[in-house]
């Protein structure tokens, strides 16, 4: 029988909150009610609402991009002295200095410049975002649990019996909201297919 998942005044502890599955933008406007710093990853998220639940409240902070002109890029630059962008001229800077014909910017270099912006950490280098390319770096890594839906479902599609419904992406949104707001693993299994049978019946071929 599924547990319906409780609204967050109601949840006394952040191990009953961690029962749940809450998508990031949930989590955002939940620190965001409480005064709390809203931007981030999940994970990032998470440890402010576990902090919260601790009684230390982590306020959102007040940040100032200082962009200053800076003529000549080296490793040593500041990023945020630099005016640091996704943008072509760093994607071009970017693909010099790793010689690469193609360059793109990763996942983690993405949440390592939100930690840089939401720190206001002026020391981070050039070289130090290089270093999270390269995967030498911890400074910030891509909270993947953010891809708990998009595997429900591609492991959804994969199972043979999700052919015998004639929408399944319509059956597995179905399915993944069931398990979403419940206490179980938040992963796809046929016996799903048996547990809400009764839900996704007008869906069989």
């Amino acid at each position: 029988m599924r547990e319906s998942r409780p609204d967050f005044k109601d949840i006394k502890t952040f191990e009953e909150f961690n029962t749940y599955y809450w998508f990031r933008e949930e989590l955002s406007q939940i620190c965001k009610s409480l005064g709390l710093e809203c931007s981030g990853t999940k994970k990032e998220l998470n440890h402010v609402i576990e902090e919260y639940f601790k009684g230390n409240k982590i306020e959102k902070s007040s940040r100032k991009v200082n962009k200053k002109k800076i003529d000549v890029i080296t490793l040593d630059t500041s990023l945020l002295e630099c005016g640091f962008s996704f943008n072509q001229k760093f994607r071009n800077y970017f693909s010099e200095i790793t010689e690469t014909r193609c360059f793109k910017f990763n996942a983690d270099m993405a949440t390592a410049w939100r930690k840089v912006k939401r720190k206001n950490d002026e020391n981070f280098t050039i070289k130090d975002m290089l270093d999270v390319y390269y995967r030498e770096s911890d400074y910030a890594k891509y909270d993947n649990s953010a891809c708990q839906w998009n595997q429900f479902l591609k492991d959804f599609c994969t199972d043979e019996f999700s052919n015998n419904y004639s929408n399944k992406l319509k059956v597995a949104a179905i399915l993944w909201k069931e398990i979403r707001n419940s206490k179980n693993e938040k992963i796809y299994s046929r016996e799903l297919l048996k547990e809400y049978g009764y839900k996704i019946e007008d869906y069989c071929k």
